[in-house]
């Protein structure tokens, strides 16, 4: 596993746009799409990479047991809210349509480690599958590269068609990233023959059951700008915020958590509600606990350090490095910069510790390798460097290859 560096492609910022990736450059002008460097790997590293992918993907799906076991209490020790748990476990249960999911990991050249597991609302999707792959193809196009997602996608949208409403509605309420990866996922269920509409997450309507002279009253309900219902609809929001929303409770009351079919009057969301015991960073601790001494886990605990000298403290929930702070000989030794705001709200002061991983190092950057899912199944690796510890939103996405 070597970092190379490189001369970038002179008309780069348009090869990528051409090929989806309009998010490229960072607010402060700084590329976030960095083709000045790409990492190597061997087959065999490559074949790690996608084995400890699998496997975790196992340990995950037992935790998803333990945490629902009803003698369990991870449930209240992972502050998951009580009035989602019953919406949970129907849907663990059912296994209604799920699509993706990132791992991100640590991995030296030596040891590959779970870092945390991004299982609700996913980035860093366009230029894993699409852009960096036009990068090798054209750069490099006699070696190859950890990259199946865009076919996985399409054969995955494929497979869920007969177990979703059309048209399938997307949504989100963030900036250019999130936009753009809306767009992307969109366009590979259109590619698999599904019929989709873009739709803003606040122009999403709440239609109250109206009753008619001559037949059935119509059933409260969400629908779109037109007053069509919405019964299918992914959404790049996560669900600690769709909660807490305004209509949250609607979204319970008229979630379809039984059935793996649509049915009618009801909604279903993409990813599931399940993906709450997933996406919550609790889940380290479940893993550690069920698996101590794991080859893939680092120590992780909700109620403390414990004896661990040098380690990182993450709130239960939240994206793009919020509230995460790194210790070093017991005391504090950085906090990550930048992050959303909503998330470190949401954290609500409460964390999960996990032991400090050995990282991928070079040029003064620390690198994160974004293992992919599609159902469940190793699918291509995006990396993320940072000129820290911990990646946020200023941390590049780098493309790799292996030979």
């Amino acid at each position: 596993m070597r970092r190379h560096t490189i001369a970038p492609r002179a008309d780069w910022q348009r090869a990528v746009e051409r090929v989806g990736l309009t998010y490229h450059t960072l607010d402060n002008g700084t590329p976030y799409w960095d083709e000045s460097a790409y990492w190597e790997f061997t087959a065999a590293e490559i074949d790690r990479i996608e084995a400890a992918t699998a496997e975790i993907q196992r340990l995950t799906l037992a935790a998803g047991d333990a945490i629902l076991d009803p003698a369990s209490e991870w449930l209240a020790r992972m502050h998951i809210p009580a009035k989602a748990v019953a919406a949970i476990r129907e849907t663990w249960q059912s296994e209604p349509p799920a699509l993706y999911g990132r791992l991100d990991l640590a991995y030296d050249g030596h040891t590959i480690k779970l870092l945390e597991y991004n299982a609700d609302t996913p980035t860093c999707l366009v230029e894993a599958a699409v852009a960096q792959w036009y990068w090798l193809e054209e750069l490099f196009p006699k070696v190859d590269q950890f990259n199946s997602l865009d076919e996985k996608l399409v054969a995955k949208w494929k497979d869920l068609e007969p177990y979703v409403s059309q048209p399938v509605f997307f949504t989100h309420d963030g900036g250019e990233e999130d936009a753009m990866t809306i767009a992307y996922l969109r366009d590979t269920a259109q590619r698999a023959g599904l019929k989709t509409q873009a739709i803003a997450m606040h122009d999403i309507g709440w239609e109250e059951a109206k009753k008619h002279l001559l037949g059935a009253p119509t059933p409260d309900r969400f629908v779109d700008l037109g007053r069509h219902p919405i019964q299918t609809i992914f959404k790049l929001y996560p669900w600690e915020w769709l909660l807490d929303d305004r209509f949250g409770d609607h979204a319970l009351e008229t979630l379809n958590s039984k059935a793996q079919n649509p049915v009618a009057g009801k909604v279903e969301w993409l990813e599931p509600i399940w993906k709450m015991l997933w996406s919550n960073k609790g889940l380290l601790a479940v893993l550690w606990e069920l698996f101590p001494n794991h080859e893939l886990l680092l120590p992780a605990y909700l109620d403390g350090p414990r004896r661990m000298r040098n380690y990182v403290r993450k709130p239960l929930v939240g994206r793009e490095g919020a509230g995460i702070t790194i210790f070093r000989n017991w005391a504090e030794d950085s906090t990550a910069a930048g992050g959303n705001a909503k998330d470190a709200q949401a954290a609500g002061g409460r964390h999960v510790y996990q032991e400090m991983a050995r990282m991928a190092q070079a040029d003064g950057r620390t690198a994160v390798f974004g293992s992919w899912l599609i159902d469940g199944e190793p699918a291509g690796m995006g990396i993320r460097e940072s000129d820290g510890m911990v990646t946020n939103n200023f941390s590049r996405f780098v493309p790799h290859l292996f030979r």
